[in-house]
């Protein structure tokens, strides 16, 4: 009996000095994977050759293909345990000639507006469109004003991005359900057309595209849709006020053609100890084609390849297997997660955490968690270990698009949070170019990245623990 107190008593004595070596140990860690990233990085030269010498990276495209071979042989360059790519079936959709719009409010008197083809959308016909505006807050409106009162007409979606939202994405979800099912609606009330204000917090003059859907209606019955710059927007509703039979002319060219063949581009460092286990960290490499998608989403793949190199060049040898996957079409149809995922599940692979970064590559300020409630109190114990970078911000709720295909009970999915108060400014519109990017913000959202996963692949989850 004496000898089972003296036991318990040096195990009661004794782990609290375990705990404070990890945690030490885990401090070390993380301090070494920051000052690596930040004196060494690569994720700026790599986000400006994707930005820079290849473009915008609209899935099908050309300059997608080019994205695909480019992080496919700097991933080989690393010296990963495997690299390789997964084939994907894309849609292909293309923009044309340059959109043209002008307001007429009496005829012959126009003002040129600034517009875009929404994503997927349907021409116009040739030579253009022109009719009257009726102008509405929401998809909720056209049944307050009826058949009679829309047919015939194009429909203005001018619901605002709520600017009293401090979370920039609440403000964003609370009016892109106009740009992405605004089109199907209107047609079942007769409009011929729909421009929709753009989702951005900003008012200048840069137009917003991004994806729309017309659901099952038939060719015949889809009507074109267009992004309206927030300024334009606001021309074009003071106009209606004055003058309400003011009519709203638009031109695009943009098609459709049939899928065609893509990739996900996937490099691993297999795990020593759980090498059937994995860890995955990601982004999207399709960005939209007005600007060079340095924001959405190049930053968010340059940091995950950024992980797989850290720890490469800090020797670190992982006990799960960690995988970096760069999703293709996320924008308009999530094809390279749902494949991702449909591929894993055929192989019956166990995936315990995943990580994405699709928010901007503007300084970290923490992670958002879609995991239980325990795991969520393991997780509030890491958060002293990120106060020294100011990346301790750790809420429940939300992962990120490309990794939630992934979602099974247990496992956990995270997203990167960036400061998103100037994320909008940019998002899906010609702004989005490397010169928004900051090389520091960049770098530090790698590093807290690849902190995060070490942290997962040293203890696991509550439900699959490694200790």
């Amino acid at each position: 009996m004496k000898n089972l107190f003296i036991f318990l008593f040096l195990i009661f004595i004794t782990s609290p000095i375990f705990s404070q070596n990890e945690s030490q140990q885990d401090s070390i860690m993380l301090r070494k994977i920051f000052n690596e990233a930040l004196l060494n990085g690569k994720s700026y030269d790599w986000l400006e050759q994707l930005s820079n010498t290849i473009g915008g990276r609209l899935s099908g495209s050309l300059e997608a293909e080019r994205a695909i071979n480019f992080t496919k042989e700097e991933l080989e360059k690393l010296g990963l345990d495997k690299v390789w790519l997964q084939p994907v079936m894309v849609p292909k959709w293309v923009r044309g000639v340059p959109e043209y719009a002008y307001i007429e409010t009496t005829t012959g008197i126009t003002s040129v507006t600034n517009i875009c083809a929404l994503g997927g959308s349907a021409p116009t016909p040739i030579g253009g469109l022109k009719a009257e505006v009726i102008e509405v807050q929401g998809i909720e409106d056209l049944a307050k004003f009826g058949k009679s009162n829309i047919q015939g007409k194009i429909v203005f979606y001018n619901r605002p991005m709520d600017p009293t939202k401090i979370q920039t994405f609440e403000a964003y979800g609370g009016c892109v359900d106009q740009r992405y099912s605004g089109a199907m609606e209107a047609s079942k009330y007769g409009a011929v057309g729909v421009v929709v204000r753009s989702m951005s917090l900003k008012i200048d003059d840069e137009p917003h595209t991004g994806t729309m859907t017309y659901g099952d209606l038939p060719l015949d019955q889809r009507i074109p849709a267009a992004a309206i710059s927030t300024q334009g927007a606001n021309y074009l509703s003071s106009m209606l006020k004055l003058q309400p039979k003011t009519q709203f002319y638009f031109n695009q060219t943009c098609i459709a053609y049939p899928d065609v063949e893509s990739f996900n581009v996937i490099g691993e460092i297999t795990g020593k100890k759980y090498p059937n286990s994995y860890i995955v960290v990601g982004g999207h490499l399709d960005s939209w084609d007005l600007g060079d998608g340095s924001h959405d989403d190049g930053a968010g793949c340059v940091q995950s390849m950024e992980v797989l190199r850290l720890f490469k060049n800090l020797e670190y040898k992982p006990k799960h297997s960690i995988r970096v996957v760069l999703f293709m079409n996320e924008e308009n149809g999530l094809r390279g997660a749902k494949k991702y995922a449909e591929v894993a599940d055929r192989n019956k692979e166990k995936h315990i955490f995943a990580l994405e970064s699709d928010a901007g590559g503007f300084s970290p300020r923490g992670f958002s968690f879609d995991c239980s409630t325990e795991d969520l109190k393991q997780i509030v114990n890491w958060k002293p270990l990120f106060e020294p970078y100011l990346v301790h911000l750790f809420t429940q709720g939300g992962s990120g698009a490309d990794v939630s295909p992934l979602k099974k009970k247990g496992n956990v999915m995270a997203g990167l949070r960036p400061d998103s108060q100037r994320y909008f400014d940019y998002h899906h519109a010609h702004t989005d170019t490397f010169d928004k990017i900051n090389k520091r913000e960049l770098e530090l959202g790698g590093a807290a990245m690849a902190s995060l996963i070490y942290l997962y692949d040293t203890y696991g989850t509550v439900n699959d623990a490694v200790k």
